[in-house]
């Protein structure tokens, strides 16, 4: 039997930018080691149900906005596609 393993994408780094936040200032605020937070960027560790939904309150948003199985859209083409419809 094959197994299928899917690769899990995250925005946690421009989470973190965008509020000038660093690694170990958000590894304080959910309880983990600020390493597992570079882990968890660089898409070297899954985070556990537990932790996706603590990193994505601390944020204020949705586990579906910082994780996915599909590369998110970059920034960039967002914003066009926002400019277009305008």
């Amino acid at each position: 039997m094959a197994r299928f393993l899917m690769t899990l994408h995250n925005r946690i780094a421009l989470f973190r930018a965008e509020r000038g936040m660093s690694r170990k200032e958000l590894a304080e605020a959910v309880g983990v080691n600020n390493q597992t937070i570079g882990y968890l960027e660089r898409g070297d560790y899954k985070p556990s149900l537990e932790l996706a939904m603590k990193i994505a309150r601390h944020f204020g948003v949705s586990v579906e906005m910082l994780f996915s199985f599909q590369r998110f859209e970059p920034i960039a083409m967002s914003l066009k596609r926002a400019g277009d419809e305008e």
